[in-house]
């Protein structure tokens, strides 16, 4: 797939690998190195990765609308099963990078174990600034940033990998999508897991996977780096950086959803985007970690 590093590095398990020296960054991996997320079931295999790619419309939209031949990066993979998602089934060239080294060790053991070979993993920081400038077609970066030292620096550092006209996805945590899981943590820590299994409807779908159920409240409630974010804030980003707005969940506007993530939209008022950020509060974005989704395309 060409040279996607600028720096030299380290071989760990056939991982390429830079120290991690950022004390935020060991925070994390730490963190992670508790409990994987997410994770492999024993059973799992080609089939049931696509089964539950499958099952995420965004994944689903933007794995069809890389096209073929293409160069795409997750940033913040965890085990990989996105990146080997978007690998299945087509002759792009995937590379997924963390900091968390026993999570790959996981991700590149079972691309290995189902021949997945248009796959490669990256172990280092995001502010490394490993990745080669203008290489990626597509970049994936969903719930990764507002678990770092500083989001908006985290930003500037990917979109230099993405080529003119290539597209960008972030995830973020909503300030005020979020608010339904910042009570059920503050309840938590008052109350114990007992208040979760009550109030949190994701727990409830995971009622037989202990190791999900895990790794889920780790994640939502208990994670020791976690900021958040607005509309506003990110499209400000993508003003600052040549980055032109696409599309978004929630939308900006009030027009409704355009079922294609990848065709513009308009990006509404300050008001329509303030009114549509306070609806997540009562919809299943809300229920689920309130996390928003903006799409960008680099304009130079």
């Amino acid at each position: 797939m060409g040279n996607f590093l600028k720096k030299d590095f380290f071989l760990d398990h056939d991982i390429p690998c830079f120290k991690l020296n950022d004390k935020s960054t060991k925070k994390v991996t730490e963190f992670y190195k508790i409990s994987p997320f997410p994770n492999y079931k024993d059973t799992d295999d080609k089939s049931t990765i696509l089964e539950k790619g499958n099952k995420n419309l965004l994944a689903v939209q933007f794995k069809k609308n890389i096209g073929y031949q293409k160069n795409v990066l997750e940033v913040g993979c965890g085990t990989g099963q996105l990146s080997i998602y978007f690998s299945i089934g087509t002759n792009n060239n995937i590379v997924g990078l963390d900091p968390t080294i026993d999570s790959l060790k996981l991700a590149h053991k079972f691309s290995k174990k189902n021949r997945i070979n248009n796959i490669n993993f990256v172990n280092a920081d995001i502010f490394d600034d490993v990745l080669a400038d203008s290489f990626f077609d597509f970049i994936w970066c969903s719930g990764v940033l507002h678990h770092t030292k500083d989001p908006y620096g985290a930003f500037k550092i990917i979109i230099k990998s993405l080529k003119k006209d290539g597209y960008l996805l972030i995830g973020l945590y909503n300030k005020i999508g979020r608010i339904r899981t910042m009570i059920r943590k503050f309840l938590y820590k008052l109350f114990g897991i007992h208040v979760l299994n009550i109030l949190d409807p994701t727990l409830k779908n995971l009622k037989k996977d202990s190791e999900e159920r895990k790794a889920w409240i780790r994640d939502q409630y208990i994670h020791p780096i976690e900021s958040l974010h607005t509309l506003d804030e990110v499209l400000e980003w993508f003003n600052k950086n040549n980055i032109d707005y696409v599309n978004s969940i929630p939308s900006c506007d009030f027009e409704g959803q355009n079922k294609n993530l990848f065709i513009k939209e308009s990006k509404g008022t300050f008001y329509s985007r303030v009114v549509n950020q306070i609806s997540m509060i009562f919809n299943s974005l809300g229920s689920d970690g309130g996390l928003f989704v903006v799409i960008g395309k680099k304009n130079g």
